[in-house]
């Protein structure tokens, strides 16, 4: 018997802008009532992060209770590092570009990493009841988890922002595919904290 998961991912920028964390550790609800309400299962904060972030912490204390374990899956890295032919040729430039800043180590961990999180944070789960997840982690494995659940290119992780605090579900249920029930939603944080470290042009 096989049932349904809901992986709940928010990213944790760090450093954290001064006003989010004012906000977040006077709140104290992290990621919003909804994370609190629902009851994860587990909880993955990253490892270099620890308790010393504002969500991590915040999070983890409206979570009083519910199990919590780190996971280097669900730290920060590259997970898919394309061929130049993959990728479209009107970005391709920009990406490359990008891509080539890595060091020699990166390169290496980041896929391992990148299958590591898909084979414990996604699919349906074992036994009947639904299981709730939350994933504390960063920008590009919350793409990189979005881009499995809608079977896009591997390349297809690249250019998907992802707002800071900001809480992303995907849901996976037995004998169907993947669901994005909710993408990068902001409305538990004030308006003026919802694009943090954000330039101007990517703020909606």
């Amino acid at each position: 018997m096989m049932g349904g998961r809901h992986c709940r991912t928010g990213r944790a920028l760090w450093p954290c802008p001064d006003g989010l964390a004012s906000f977040l550790t006077s709140r104290g609800a992290g990621l919003g009532p909804g994370v609190v309400e629902v009851v994860a299962d587990c909880f993955h904060p990253r490892i270099a992060l620890s308790d010393r972030h504002p969500i991590v912490k915040a999070t983890g204390a409206a979570l009083e209770g519910v199990p919590r374990r780190t996971s280097d899956a669900a730290d920060d890295y590259i997970p898919y590092l394309p061929a130049r032919e993959e990728l479209p040729p009107e970005s391709a430039d920009v990406w490359t570009g990008f891509l080539e800043q890595l060091t020699a180590e990166e390169r290496e961990q980041g896929p391992g990493l990148a299958a590591a999180a898909l084979a414990e944070f996604t699919g349906p789960v074992d036994g009947d009841e639904p299981r709730h997840e939350l994933v504390v982690t960063h920008n590009f494995l919350i793409d990189w988890l979005v881009r499995a659940a809608l079977e896009a290119p591997k390349w297809r992780w690249l250019g998907i922002n992802h707002a800071n605090a900001a809480l992303t579900v995907i849901r996976y249920a037995p004998g169907r595919p993947p669901a994005v029930l909710l993408f990068n939603d902001t409305g538990h944080l004030p308006a003026e904290l919802r694009w943090t470290g954000f330039p101007p042009e990517l703020r909606v």
